[in-house]
């Protein structure tokens, strides 16, 4: 008779999956007994595991003992991000055209917010932009709140990205750019893609103003393009 128990190698690779998401998706990392508990294992089981990770450069363990993301995984995620950035551009530029403002498309890389790709308005002769690779912290302006938006509520998060993700846009002023609005609408989960949004800057409030409704219908046809 077939045994229900899932195989080792499976059982093994499961979890190996499982920490690693663990550790991408902690805001600072995370330490073999945080992981063991998570899996519900002994810390000699999570420690090996992570140590199995950390030897293909997928995870790192720093001077405090915890565990973040490597450069590995950073080589894995070009192939989603060169996807994302394809999918987004054309729908980039349209809202550029459309409301006459900067807009871009930035992930959750870390602790950070980066920018994948910025689309700047046609024939504007004067914009408000930043360049692709472009980062801040999350948390901070609109992309920064919309990308924890787009994560799981998590306990003792700001006001702001419970408000954010409520509504289902986050709107700034002057936080990262001083006296630029910013409105940004966090991505739908897709499975195997970072967390995302949509974002928008400009100097002139009555675009800002009416951003939200443009940018969220947005963000539903790029989450059905890749869905």
């Amino acid at each position: 008779m077939e045994s229900a128990r899932p195989a080792a190698g499976a059982q093994t690779l499961a979890r190996g999956l499982r920490a690693l998401e663990l550790v991408a998706t902690s805001r600072d990392g995370m330490t073999v007994q945080e992981v063991a508990g998570e899996l519900d294992v002994h810390r000699s089981i999570a420690s090996r595991v992570l140590s199995t990770l950390a030897d293909h450069r997928l995870v790192l363990r720093g001077a405090d003992g915890r565990y973040r993301t490597g450069a590995g995984l950073a080589a894995l995620a070009t192939g989603v991000h060169s996807t994302l950035r394809e999918a987004a551009e054309p729908i980039l530029r349209e809202l550029a055209a459309e409301l006459g403002a900067t807009v871009s498309l930035l992930v959750v890389e870390g602790s950070e917010a980066v920018a994948l790709s910025v689309v700047e308005p046609p024939g504007a002769t004067y914009v408000l932009s930043f360049r692709t690779g472009g980062h801040h912290p999350l948390g901070r302006g609109s992309a920064g709140v919309a990308l924890l938006a787009a994560q799981p509520p998590a306990p003792g998060e700001a006001a702001n990205v419970t408000e954010a993700r409520e509504q289902g846009f986050a709107s700034t002023f002057g936080e990262v750019e001083p006296g630029a609005y910013g409105v940004a609408v966090p991505l739908p989960a897709v499975a195997g893609v970072p967390a995302a949004c949509l974002n928008l800057i400009t100097y002139r409030p009555e675009i800002a103003a009416d951003a939200a409704p443009v940018l969220m219908k947005a963000a539903a046809r790029l989450h059905a393009l890749l869905g």
